[in-house]
């Protein structure tokens, strides 16, 4: 069996007692970055196998992973901080489980949008979820239509291309439409900039940097 392990976005007792009871069980742990996990595995003494899982090397080390579930190993996947496949490496993984009828169970837990579409003050009864906007080729065709979107919008962005997304969003959606833009989501330093487009770009040009990653939200179309 396959189990989908969301891990904390930032503060680490964001995890459930469930996920910390299944790494404990399972026979290996897939990891995005096994740096980054095992200081999670080692804060709550968890000692299990850990592999290393991502988005370079997915392809080549899936057959050998697959191999190890059919003999009927028992594995977990998580991600370097939230729920894997969201914008993270799990999709191959669990399309490959499904198709050769392995267990694949999912656990409920952290991602970073659900708190930062919650807090932004914006409609969130309907919100479509576009995660990391592509980065050159379909971008401009993505963002026109985009405009005439109604329901709340969501992205993820890195701190090196943030007042770039939000000014690219600005000349496609307007300067004027409502937004809020999180970070550090559940750390100390948590913070959410809500205003218009034009008065956040103006919020965060004045900071001599931008740290952590974050999530964009924009009002939909009125």
């Amino acid at each position: 069996m396959l189990t989908i392990v969301p891990t904390p976005i930032g503060h680490l007792e964001d995890i459930t007692l469930r996920a910390l009871n299944v790494l404990k069980s399972v026979e290996l742990i897939l990891a995005e970055d096994t740096r980054v996990t095992k200081k999670l595995l080692q804060h709550y003494q968890i000692n299990k196998p850990v592999k290393s899982f991502h988005a370079h090397n997915e392809h080549k080390v899936l057959a050998s992973i697959m191999e190890s579930l059919e003999a009927g190993k028992d594995m977990a996947l998580v991600s370097d901080a939230g729920t894997p496949g969201i914008s993270d490496p799990g999709f191959l993984l669990v399309r490959a489980c499904v198709e050769a009828e392995i267990i694949v169970q999912t656990l409920p837990g952290a991602t970073a949008f659900v708190p930062a579409l919650v807090n932004s003050g914006l409609p969130c009864d309907r919100f479509i979820f576009e995660g990391f906007l592509p980065p050159k080729k379909g971008r401009k065709t993505r963002l026109e239509q985009l405009a005439q979107e109604s329901r709340t919008m969501v992205f993820y962005e890195s701190p090196y291309k943030i007042i770039k997304t939000l000014k690219a969003l600005m000349e496609h959606l307007g300067a004027d439409r409502r937004a809020s833009v999180s970070r550090e989501i559940s750390k100390i330093y948590e913070e959410h900039i809500r205003g218009s487009l034009a008065e956040i770009v103006a919020d965060l040009e004045a900071r001599p940097k931008v740290k952590g990653e974050l999530v964009i939200v924009v009002a939909g179309m009125d």
